[in-house]
């Protein structure tokens, strides 16, 4: 689409709105920025636009103004059920998301990456590889650098790895990656999707538009991958934590864990990539993301010996099992982006040391007894604290946990632990939920618990 004089709106006035309105300024679009938040404040929504011309409207929407737009932006947190977006959607004006309107100025090569759990750390680490192997590299999308500040930059030699949300995939049309990768399916979002069979068809978008020339990277591990490999119109690369997968038509590549070192087969020859001792990073779930990674960047051509040296430098995301302080013996580990119970599960997989756990946050809708059903035998006790409080303690005490502690603040929390770990413990925040009942997002929690355990 020409979008040189089209009148297009951008719902959202965060990070994601704000990029899509400056590169529709950018490229001579009219814009009109809306937030149904009446608290917004426009002066400073202002003094983020900068020099960007826009009409602002906050608050109630008319709905008499949708003929005269063109296009319609949406930020990942506005839902595609929103009467808003429906509104557009009838009267048959396209509605993009931000990945969507950034793809179609991209001028390189796309490598997208998705998963419920594993996408941060996976793209970063994509990201480092490629940056050390090419000129032009820019990690861009839902690990916080919007797609659209980045793509005016690409050019045909450059690459461009993006995490992308489910949220952002309920926008895609043309998105064509040249590599996707799904990580892992399981339960979350289900506030958002409503159904484990839409969050499960929204992941798998990444890959609608590719075909045989093209790859996708899927976990041999996880029953909804392997069902989607046989249906996937790219070839495959399978990755594997426990197995080396079986070759096919399709499959003839993989990278999979085999004792204590990650193995990758070109389907002829077997190669050692790493052990994974020499690793910094823990835990299977990080094995199966380096997995991933690997052989996205073995996809696109990226030397073997690039690829060894940046696995051995890379070390684990922000608030990702990300080691903090050790304080009176206690060894504290901050998971604030353990935002759902299966990322929480693998965090506390990773521990190797008697654990105080901290759990509890916005409720999604989750459930919780596969989180509970962890916890032997690392977890010694589990403070709690927001909304979810009662919901986790209830599945907690049905399969015999008892020695669970509540507090009203992550403040009080810390010093909860402090007081009950002995030397040679761990402290793991890892919530298995959202945060929005306490904080403005997981990175604000994540660097409250780091500044209170510094405090210690």
């Amino acid at each position: 689409m020409e979008l040189k004089d089209k009148c297009c709106m951008v719902i959202g006035t965060g990070i994601s709105g704000i990029g899509a309105a400056a590169l529709l300024y950018e490229k001579g679009a009219k814009i009109t920025i809306y937030d149904a938040n009446k608290k917004v404040d426009i002066k400073k929504v202002q003094e983020k636009l900068g020099e960007i011309k826009t009409d602002i409207v906050i608050g109630e929407f008319d709905y008499d103004t949708i003929p005269s737009y063109d296009l319609l932006i949406i930020s990942p947190g506005v839902p595609i059920d929103n009467p808003v977006v429906v509104g557009f959607k009838e009267k048959n004006v396209p509605v993009w998301g931000e990945i969507e309107l950034a793809y179609h100025f991209e001028k390189g090569t796309i490598i997208a990456i998705t998963g419920t759990n594993g996408k941060t750390t996976t793209t970063a680490l994509t990201g480092q590889i490629i940056g050390a192997w090419v000129k032009s590299s820019y990690v861009v999308g839902n690990i916080g650098n919007p797609y659209t500040t980045q793509v005016d930059k690409t050019n045909k030699d450059s690459y461009t790895i993006a995490e992308i949300s489910s949220f952002q995939l309920e926008t895609i049309h043309e998105f064509h990656p040249k590599v996707s990768a799904i990580l892992n399916i399981t339960p979350d979002h289900l506030d958002r999707h409503h159904t484990m069979e839409c969050y499960v068809e929204t992941k798998e978008r990444i890959s609608a538009n590719q075909d045989k020339n093209d790859i996708c990277v899927l976990n041999y591990e996880d029953s909804y991958l392997v069902d989607f490999g046989n249906n996937c119109n790219a070839d495959i690369i399978w990755f594997s934590s426990k197995r080396k997968p079986p070759k096919s038509t399709k499959a003839q590549k993989s990278v999979y864990v085999e004792g204590d070192l990650i193995k990758y087969t070109d389907g002829s020859n077997d190669f050692d990539i790493i052990h994974v001792q020499d690793m910094n990073l823990i835990g299977v779930h990080n094995y199966e993301n380096v997995c991933a990674a690997i052989a996205m960047c073995v996809a696109v051509g990226v030397p073997l010996d690039i690829i060894i040296n940046e696995v051995k430098r890379f070390k684990a995301v922000e608030h990702r099992i990300e080691y903090v302080a050790t304080k009176n013996g206690v060894v504290y580990y901050n998971d604030s982006k353990g935002t759902n119970p299966d990322a929480s599960i693998k965090a506390i997989k990773a521990m190797s040391r008697p654990t105080i756990l901290i759990g509890g946050g916005f409720d999604k809708g989750a459930d919780f007894d596969m989180y509970v059903a962890c916890f032997h035998p690392m977890i010694k006790l589990l403070v709690l604290m927001g909304q979810t409080s009662e919901k986790i303690a209830a599945a907690a005490k049905k399969q015999g946990f008892e020695n669970i502690i509540y507090a009203k603040d992550l403040e009080e929390v810390v010093h909860i632990c402090a007081a009950h770990a002995k030397p040679g413990d761990a402290v793991l925040l890892s919530p298995a939920c959202a945060s929005w009942d306490m904080f403005d997002n997981y990175e604000q929690r994540g660097r409250m618990f780091k500044e209170y355990v510094h405090l210690l």
